[in-house]
């Protein structure tokens, strides 16, 4: 950092000297300075700025303006690089400069000039070296200047009188005496910061810019004969410029900013009395002392002397002015001021040499380097100030500015700026001395007259000789009713006193006349009357009498209400022996009367407005009669006009001050009536209104509207009338309106009873009633504002908008807003409720206004700012902890919705912004602000409002006490903050705010907004943290929920938000499904845990009742566990709540058949043990159990469908694997079942008998069935009865159905179908079986030696057997259902080979035909022709044929008996495959098989035919078949064979033809494949090996045989 030193010193300026009134702005970063404006072509203004400079490549600007009525204009700028600027600790002479007139810019920043101009400016730059102080040093002084400080405050009251010595002159000078010279800049680009002058009337001295703030000193006003002296050297310091957060207003209307004035008379040691220190700076009555605060910050505010704040540099005191420098320091905390203090203090100039540097007591400076001597010179003048001060006034604050509650007032604009600043607290400390101005600064109520001292001493005046003498107190007329002699007029209304006797009233004191319904008007004194007429004719006596009377009232006046005239000197601020002139002086003049008084007074009809149509045209002709004593004069006549414009004017002179103006507007009428009306009465025009004006009322120049007021109650009149009148008293020639007179007395009242008496509180006055809005002080204040506006003709309304501005400049003081709002609501009603007689427009009303239309707008607009910024920072303003305030929150809005109101109504404004939206944006503006504040400061705000232990405050170092990518640490309480401030707007402030309950809430605005924020925060946030990825799942969760908890506490509900899907579940899915993964792991290593637990305690049931091992409920508790956890993030978002549950279903899957594979791994091993296999295959089952309840709590039906998907295969599996445990369960029972039907079946062999029907028959058939049984039983009932116990329901069920089938198999194998025993018949069995794998069937039929058949007994006992299995496996319906049983396939196949055994042989052949339809090839490949010399399609279309043989068939019904008869030709064998190295000798064998074929001819031979691969045969054969049965009963069997002498032929190939085929046709010639065997079904099989045990039926054997054969083994093979 630099320090940047600039003297503007002066200019040359070509042109006319009265042209210019100029003044110089220096720009340098982001910070500007101005100086006062000075007439004339060679300005000298000798003021010094400072600046700290942090970067060298900008330059400085220096801009000079010419001060312009509306508008400023430039006259010339110089750029001036930084770089070029030299260093030096000493002022030098500076370089003139050409003043250029245009700018060179570069990157939006300028860097340069161009085009020249005549002008030139003197300046000096330059930079002081360095003057960095160390630490300790800084801290040291710090302490120094608390304690000087300290000792200013406590140690010296302020004295009247003040001493007065002589003060060096100022280094230079510089004098104004133009009274607008520095203030009227209201539209400059850079407007001047230093108001040194007095203002005109109504202007505003403020500017927007608050960058800066300069103090200067008073100037001499000449005008006003008060010697001022200017301060030469001007300061500054500087702060963040806050433009950008000053909400914008309406143009015309944004000057509100606070001024950064010291005012002429707070900063001099004046030996002024008390008048001259109270006529103040304009700004200054709003601008009090700031008191010193760790917690409160001021972008731009005027400050008086407190605390750190000041630093004076006194003087020796020179002749009648003295000069001051004042300094302010940011107000920081030490701890944070102590590094660096940011005083820039001037260099005193002709400071004494005998300056002393000595400190009181043992408090020595330590040595400095030369570099810091300001610094110590300046601490060194503040402590010889403090030392010489005993009876001196404190020289920056005036008398009536004392410490107190309210006395902490700061600028409008003064917002913290959250961001950049160590900021305020949370509202639950903020005091409002701390936080809160009172009120608008300057700009609203400009109250210029606090300082005009012509102005007040004229106004001392007026009050006095009103209140010595009260119109309200007045001596009433003695009116008596009276008979004129001659015509005579009414003295009031100048009508005719009408009638023969009788006609008036007349004053027996005074001797005026009038009718009796004008005697209430004339309100002239009696007494005054009286006195002025009898000294008019000379009558002495008379006279006199009336003067003493008047004198006596007067003196009783002044004995009984001392206070009044003790309060009026004590507001103008005037001595007692000067009061006690004064006084003499008003009785004096109350008593000449208007002897000696006379006035010029010229008087301007402008315009009227509104008036009442009178003729038939729907308009009027009006003109103007203004008489003033009997003088009567008027206007031209304006046709068909309601608002008439003269712009006429008349001169009058005047002797009598109880005369009255009276101005009369008429409508011109020229026709018949009219003429006769003029000869009865002396006017003939139709009468629209008049308005009575007391001479006495006037002062100065006026320029006022007047209603017009009726005559009589008949009259219809309405509108207003514009005059503009310039009164020249004599003797009083140039003196101020009297509502300007009026305005100074009701400010300067406010100002005494507010900043002087009240210590800045304004004291409301407890009035009640319909008028109490009237009632603006107390009793005797109230009595003089009253008095005055009665004498001098000031309107009620004109009262209360001058009030209204006066308290616009106190608006936050406690209470103030309500009276604010209630004034504001009765002005809106005066000017807003026209009567019925009226048509005027309220608009119109207004403009006619007498407090200036313009103003008050702006006074408005100005106000509305203000109050938009105040409630932009409401938690400040109006902390919830002060009730008080809250109230004043609630009439602050009612203000502002007055301000709309009568934007509305009054000034019939379009659409002005609505209230409630208004205060919607500042409720905005403020959580917005707050939000940022509270985030830039979570963790210092959290530890100090939520840590329960003090001594575990966590200092975090800086960087980590916001968001970090490294913890979570910043957002839950981020989150509590926002809460606190959700719950305190809820709370606190909806109650109060509560005038527009449908458009604002304020709750639920701060939800609204308080969530906006921060969802983009926290979106962010979790965007970094994505990439990142430091912290635990788990924390992540946490988190979410409590983003999850906020929202649904206080954001779910809210319109904006209701019925949509938040966002917040998407910035933590990733999280969630990466504690999802992580949680797969854990839920798996917890099921490994499980089991091995459990298989240590040896799966034991975890209850009586529970049949399953607690393994299953480990696993599915942490399961649960885990969904617990997903349901209660309670995601809003169906499409995220999708993803989870399928990135969860997923964990069930893997969990569940993990656990499922590992038991059913070792299940083998379990299956020996008792109750082991069942507990496993009922935590199966359990698992289905707990899965299904799990889909159901995931959400059932409405589960996403892939999730669904995905557990409902998982239940399928889980199934399987049920079953697979069954089966494997069931087989281990297998051998034990084996032994016990073997028992069986050695039983049954020893039943004997045949199956009649005999009643004993059937007993021992039942006892047989027991017998047999009993071995079965006997297993059976062990462990059944077992199962039932320690089974689950269904896992029961599946054991039983196990166990039913291991037996049901076990009977039909070893007991209906025992093995064959004939090894033949066996083998052949054997290799035709090979094909249909059913060798293990075979196999096991072999095990046993005994041939055997079952004997229909047998079969009848085994038949019993089987219902009693049946019975005992349903067991009453606990077991296996009915339905099941009988249709399980395991007993239906032991049933049919049952019911096998009880057929014939032919039956069963024809069930073996009738089944079997496909015994060679798939019964494929035969082809049929018309006859055997046609040739069929090449190509079989079966697989590997050894050959094919045609025959011819033909089949015959005998139509009579019905037997079939079949005739065979067998024509050939074509392509025999067959090796041999011997003869080869094929022949043809064909049998019939078929039933009742035992005593016919069944089997028939051809020859043989040698060596011949495709011999032709050509023999024909007959085959009876009889009429039982049908052709499809029957077969042909076709084997081709090798003949061999003396051993067995041997087979090439087989082929079967079912005649079903051919009955059809009747005849046909096919063409048959061989094949290598006969291919046979169960059914088949069975019905073999049956017929294999009939060892004694021929046909039995025969069919064995021929379905038992196969192709023989080649040789070379």
């Amino acid at each position: 950092m630099s320090l940047l030193c600039v003297r503007v010193k002066k200019a040359k300026l070509h042109g006319p000297p009265d042209k210019f009134n100029t003044y110089v702005t220096l720009k340098v970063q982001n910070v500007k300075s101005t100086t006062v404006a000075v007439r004339g072509d060679q300005p000298c203004w000798e003021q010094d700025f400072m600046f700290e400079i942090s970067r060298l490549d900008l330059g400085l600007i220096v801009e000079v303006w010419n001060k312009g009525l509306i508008w400023d204009t430039l006259v010339g700028t110089v750029w001036i690089a930084l770089k070029a600027i030299h260093q030096s600790d000493e002022e030098g002479p500076g370089e003139w400069s050409t003043l250029e007139a245009e700018v060179v810019m570069k990157h939006d920043e300028i860097c340069g000039t161009k085009n020249p101009t005549p002008h030139k400016i003197l300046l000096d730059t330059r930079f002081e070296l360095p003057f960095d102080i160390p630490e300790e040093e800084a801290r040291y002084w710090t302490r120094k200047l608390e304690q000087i400080n300290s000792l200013g405050d406590d140690e010296y009251p302020f004295q009247e009188e003040v001493q007065k010595k002589p003060l060096p002159s100022a280094a230079s000078q510089c004098s104004f005496e133009d009274a607008d010279s520095a203030v009227d800049d209201r539209d400059s680009d850079y407007r001047s910061e230093t108001s040194s002058s007095l203002p005109p009337r109504y202007h505003s001295t403020v500017q927007p810019n608050a960058s800066v703030h300069q103090f200067t000193g008073p100037a001499r006003l000449q005008q006003q004969g008060v010697l001022r002296d200017s301060c030469a050297d001007s300061l500054h310091s500087y702060d963040l410029d806050y433009r950008d957060h000053v909400a914008a207003s309406p143009a015309g209307s944004s000057r509100y900013g606070s001024s950064c004035n010291v005012s002429q008379e707070s900063s001099h040691l004046s030996e002024l009395e008390h008048s001259h220190e109270s006529a103040h700076g304009s700004e200054q009555e709003d601008d009090h002392q700031e008191r010193q605060s760790n917690h409160s910050y001021h972008s731009s505010s005027s400050y008086q002397k407190d605390g750190q704040a000041w630093l004076q540099e006194q003087e020796e005191p020179h002749g009648k002015g003295e000069e001051e420098k004042v300094c302010k320091t940011e107000e920081k905390p030490a701890e944070h001021s102590a590094a660096k203090l940011p005083l820039e203090l001037e260099k005193p100039k002709d400071v004494d040499a005998g300056v002393q540097m000595s400190y009181q007591g043992d408090i020595e400076p330590p040595p400095f380097p030369p570099a810091r001597a300001r610094w110590i010179r300046a601490i060194s003048k503040v402590r010889l100030q403090l030392q010489q001060g005993q009876d001196e006034a404190d020289p920056s604050k005036p008398p009536w500015l004392k410490g107190g509650p309210a006395g902490g007032l700061y600028g409008i604009d003064s917002m913290p700026d959250l961001r950049k600043k160590k900021p305020i607290p949370l509202v639950s400390d903020l005091s409002l001395v701390q936080s809160r101005k009172a009120g608008i600064t300057s700009a609203m109520a400009t109250r210029t007259s606090l300082k005009d001292e012509e102005l007040k001493s004229h106004v001392y005046k007026k009050t006095l000789q009103a209140l010595i003498y009260p119109i309200s107190c007045t001596t009433p007329h003695n009116f008596e009713v009276w008979t004129a002699t001659t015509p005579t007029y009414c003295y009031e209304c100048e009508g005719l006193l009408w009638g023969i006797a009788r006609q008036g009233m007349r004053c027996g004191e005074c001797g005026v006349k009038c009718h009796e319904k004008c005697q209430d008007l004339l309100n002239a004194d009696c007494l005054q009357r009286a006195a002025e007429k009898s000294s008019k004719h000379g009558a002495e006596d008379r006279t006199q009498n009336f003067i003493m009377a008047m004198k006596d009232r007067m003196k009783i006046r002044e004995r009984n209400k001392p206070e009044i005239f003790d309060l009026i000197r004590d507001v103008f601020c005037e001595s007692k022996m000067t009061h006690a002139q004064q006084m003499k002086t008003v009785k004096q003049s109350v008593l000449d009367g208007t002897s000696k008084w006379s006035a010029k007074i010229t008087i301007t009809v402008v315009c009227a407005q509104g008036l009442q149509a009178k003729d038939k045209t729907g308009s009027s002709d009006p003109y103007v009669t203004v008489q003033v004593g009997k003088t009567k004069k008027r206007t031209k006549t304006i046709f068909g006009n309601l608002n008439p414009v003269w712009e006429e004017k008349f001169y009058f002179e005047c002797h009598n001050s109880s005369d009255r103006i009276k101005v009369r507007v008429w409508d011109e009428d020229d026709d018949i009536k009219s003429r006769v009306k003029q000869r009865l009465k002396r006017e003939s025009d139709d009468f629209l209104g008049q308005t009575i004006i007391e001479v006495r009322t006037l002062s100065g120049e006026m320029d006022v509207w007047y209603n017009l007021e009726k005559r009589t109650d008949k009259s219809a009149v309405s509108g207003a009338i514009r005059l503009q009148i310039s009164v020249e008293i004599k003797g009083e020639e140039k003196v101020a309106p009297y509502h300007v007179q009026y305005t100074c007395l009701h400010e300067n009242l406010f100002h005494h009873l507010t900043d002087v008496q009240g210590n800045g509180v304004v004291k409301i006055p407890d009035a009640k009633g319909d008028d109490a809005w009237k009632v603006y002080f107390d009793e005797t204040a109230q009595e003089i504002v009253d008095e005055f506006a009665m004498r001098y003709g000031i309107e009620s309304i004109y009262q209360a908008m001058t009030h209204f501005a006066c308290l616009s400049s106190k608006y936050m003081c406690p209470g103030v807003p309500a009276v604010m709002s209630t004034l504001l609501a009765n002005i809106n009603a005066y000017y807003a409720h026209t009567t019925a007689s009226t048509n005027v427009s309220a608009s119109d009303r207004f403009a006619a206004s007498n407090f200036g239309k313009e103003r008050f707008v702006k006074l408005l607009d100005q106000l509305h700012n203000s109050l938009r910024i105040d409630l932009s920072m409401y938690r400040n303003n109006f902390p919830a902890s002060s009730r008080e305030r809250l109230q004043d929150l609630k009439s602050t809005v009612d203000l502002l919705t007055s301000i709309t109101f009568f934007r509305m109504k009054v000034q019939e404004l379009q659409s002005p912004p609505r209230a409630s939206q208004v205060v919607k944006d500042c409720v905005k503006a403020c959580l917005n602000s707050t939000y940022e504040y509270i985030f830039n400061n979570c963790h210092e705000l959290y530890s100090r409002e939520y840590q329960t232990d003090p001594n575990k405050t966590q200092d975090l170092p800086a960087e980590e006490q916001g968001p970090s990518i490294r913890n979570l640490d910043f957002w839950p309480k981020l989150i509590t903050l926002i809460v606190s401030i959700i719950e305190e707007d809820k709370n606190s402030y909806t109650p109060v705010l509560n005038q527009f309950p449908q458009e604002l809430a304020v709750g639920k605005i701060s939800a609204e907004v308080m969530w906006s924020l921060f969802a983009q925060d926290m979106k962010y946030a979790m965007e970094e943290h994505e990439k990142h990825r430091l912290c635990k799942s788990a924390d992540y969760m946490n988190l979410h929920f409590k983003v999850k908890w906020l929202y649904n506490e206080y954001v779910r509900d809210l319109p904006a938000f209701k019925g949509k899907v938040p966002e917040y579940p998407a910035w933590f899915e990733q999280f969630v499904m990466q504690w999802l993964d992580e949680n797969e792991e854990v839920s798996l290593d917890f099921l490994h845990g499980a089991l091995e637990r459990d298989k240590k305690d040896g799966f034991q049931q975890t209850s009586e009742h529970a049949l399953f091992s607690c393994s299953v409920v480990d696993v599915f508790t942490q399961l649960n566990q885990s969904f617990e956890i997903i349901k209660k993030l309670e995601c809003p978002d169906p499409v995220i709540v999708a993803h989870y549950n399928r990135r969860f279903a997923k964990t069930i899957g893997k969990v569940l058949m993990q656990y499922a594979d590992i038991l059913s791994k070792s299940f083998e091993s379990y299956c020996s043990k008792e109750k082991l296999p069942c507990i496993l295959m009922n935590n199966i089952q359990q698992l289905r159990v707990q899965l299904e309840k799990m889909f159901e709590a995931m959400g059932g039906k409405e589960l996403d469908a892939e999730a669904s998907d995905h557990l409902k295969e998982l239940q399928v599996k889980l199934n399987n694997v049920l079953d697979e445990l069954s089966a494997v369960f069931g087989n281990s029972f297998q051998t034990r079942i084996d032994e016990c039907v073997k028992q069986m079946s050695d039983i049954l062999c020893q039943v004997k008998g045949t199956a009649n029907s005999a009643a004993n028959a059937r007993n021992t058939v039942a006892q047989d069935a027991d017998n047999v049984l009993r071995p079965l039983m006997d297993f059976l009932d062990g462990n059944l009865t077992l199962f039932a116990t320690v089974c689950e329901k269904t896992v029961l069920k599946r054991v039983l159905k196990e166990l039913w089938r291991v037996v049901m198999n076990t009977m039909e194998k070893l007991i209906v179908l025992p093995p064959l025993t004939d090894h033949t018949g066996t083998q052949l069995i054997f290799s035709a079986a090979k094909e249909l794998g059913h060798l293990s069937k075979l196999k096991d039929h072999m095990v046993r030696e005994e041939t055997r058949s079952l004997t229909p007994k047998q079969c009848a006992v085994l038949d019993l057997a089987l219902d009693t299995i049946k019975q005992y496996f349903h067991a009453g319906g606990n077991g296996l259902k009915k339905t099941f049983l009988e249709k399980s396939p395991d007993l239906q196949s032991l049933r049919y080979a049952l019911s096998l055994y009880t057929q014939t042989t032919d039956t069963l052949i024809k069930t073996f035909v009738q089944s079997q339809t496909a015994q060679v090839h798939d019964g494929k490949g035969i082809r049929f022709t018309a006859n055997e010399d046609i040739l069929p399609d090449k190509g079989s279309g079966v697989d590997d044929p050894v050959g094919e043989v045609s025959i011819q068939i033909d089949l015959y019904t005998h139509p009579g008996t019905g037997e079939h008869k079949v005739t065979v030709k067998v024509v050939a064998a074509n392509d025999l495959k067959w090796q041999t190295s011997g003869m080869f000798r094929p022949f043809v064998e064909i049998t019939m098989i078929g039933p009742h074929q035992s005593d016919k001819k069944r089997k028939f031979t051809t020859k043989s035919k040698s060596n011949n691969w495709a011999p032709k045969y050509n023999e024909t054969f007959h085959f009876i078949l009889g009429n039982e049965d049908g052709p499809d009963a029957y077969e042909l069997q076709v084997c081709v064979k090798d003949y061999c002498f003396a051993r067995e032929d041997r087979v090439l190939g087989i082929a079967v033809m079912q005649l079903r085929d051919i009955a059809d046709k009747g005849s046909c010639a096919c063409w048959c494949p061989l094949g290598r065997r006969i291919h046979m079904d169960e059914t088949g099989l069975t019905i073999l090996r049956i017929l294999s045990q009939r060892t004694n039926d021929e046909v039995a054997k025969e069919f064995v045989k021929l379905k038992s054969e196969s192709r023989s083994t080649e040789e070379g093979t």
